[in-house]
């Protein structure tokens, strides 16, 4: 490994800290650094409503945001690789076009009164927990069905035209149920697909942390075998990996880390698709020994960012999650379509 390897994750760790704390301290009412270090430290602030602030809001907001930017940024990546496609991404195989149904029946199931005005918030109480409850089964039933299917492909090229249709029936569904739905119930399943790392609570931590940090263990374990898909199965079977056992554990990791997402934080765009680019960039290697860690890391650091620029300090403006998130991941994706394009001209 080379000097700038060897120090790539540590400082990559380090950055991911030190963003907490801007995270942590800046949205409508800036808390002074100072006092914010105080607080995560467990020591006393200037002021007490700062502690009562980062403990029930701005804490759950930064940690969802480096579980969410870390596990999508690994689905992602375990999905390029797997279907060996660089625009793969975790909802490839239709995670968050389940999560979106589920989301949708139950709200076409709940009174506009019970949700109130706003996502954040309308799911309080019941509807929080039925919403997260509705768009993780949703989730994990299309994830059941291409799984089951995937017994009888043995292409990675088919598996993933079957998950792009499979998806695409369940968003159909979605629209029908939107379509039969009260306008202000059509609203709030709107303002979910905007993405939000806001609504999360300690309590919901205490769910999603569990599901990130064991969908992480997987893939993290899987480096190896990984390594030998990218150079076709053909290969990877005669090095001595079990394909389609590796595949099948690939997918439920990917689902695990893009449901969980999913199911709390909505369905966030670009960060799966544009992160691995990214790490594999700052790494340069594609081994995914080195390359997995730091893609969690460059995904926590980039759903940081996005959290602090989505809430502009000193303003009540709430910009959607989703907006700031396509304006750092589509140009990395319009740099990888035209780099693989003058990939094939000079070839």
């Amino acid at each position: 490994m080379t000097p700038r390897r060897a120090w790539l994750l540590p400082v990559l760790g380090a950055v991911a800290g030190l963003l907490l704390v801007p995270a942590v301290a800046l949205g409508p009412i800036s808390i002074p650094f100072g006092d914010t270090i105080a607080v995560l430290v467990g020591g006393e602030p200037s002021d007490p409503r700062w502690t009562v602030l980062i403990g029930t809001v701005r804490l759950s907001r930064a940690i969802t945001a480096v579980l969410a930017g870390a596990a999508l940024g690994v689905a992602g990546l375990t999905m390029q690789t797997l279907f060996r496609n660089p625009l793969a991404d975790p909802y490839i195989l239709g995670v968050s076009s389940g999560a979106s149904l589920g989301v949708a029946l139950f709200l076409a199931t709940t009174t506009a009164a019970a949700f109130g005005a706003t996502f954040g918030t309308g799911l309080v109480g019941l509807g929080r927990v039925g919403a997260v409850g509705a768009a993780a089964a949703g989730a994990f039933l299309v994830l059941a069905i291409v799984l089951a299917l995937s017994r009888w492909v043995r292409s990675a090229v088919t598996l993933l035209i079957v998950g792009v249709m499979v998806g695409a029936v369940t968003s159909a569904v979605v629209s029908l149920v939107l379509v039969w739905t009260d306008p202000r119930i059509a609203q709030q399943y709107v303002v979910w697909g905007l993405g939000s790392f806001d609504a999360t609570s300690g309590r919901d931590l205490q769910i999603f942390a569990p599901i990130v940090l064991a969908g992480l263990l997987v893939a993290g374990a899987l480096g190896k075998p990984l390594n030998a898909l990218l150079l076709g199965q053909g290969y990877a079977t005669s090095m001595g990996v079990e394909v389609r056992r590796t595949r099948l554990v690939v997918m439920v990791a990917a689902g695990l880390l893009a449901g969980g997402v999913t199911a709390f934080c909505g369905p966030v765009a670009f960060i799966g698709i544009a992160i691995p680019h990214l790490a594999r960039l700052l790494v340069g290697t594609s081994d995914h020994r080195l390359l997995l860690p730091a893609t969690a890391l460059v995904g926590a650091i980039t759903a940081l960012l996005c959290a602090i620029a989505s809430h502009p300090p000193g303003t009540e403006t709430v910009i959607p999650l989703n907006v700031m998130t396509s304006l750092v991941g589509a140009p990395v994706v319009i740099a990888v379509l035209l780099r693989a394009r003058r990939s094939e001209v000079v070839t």
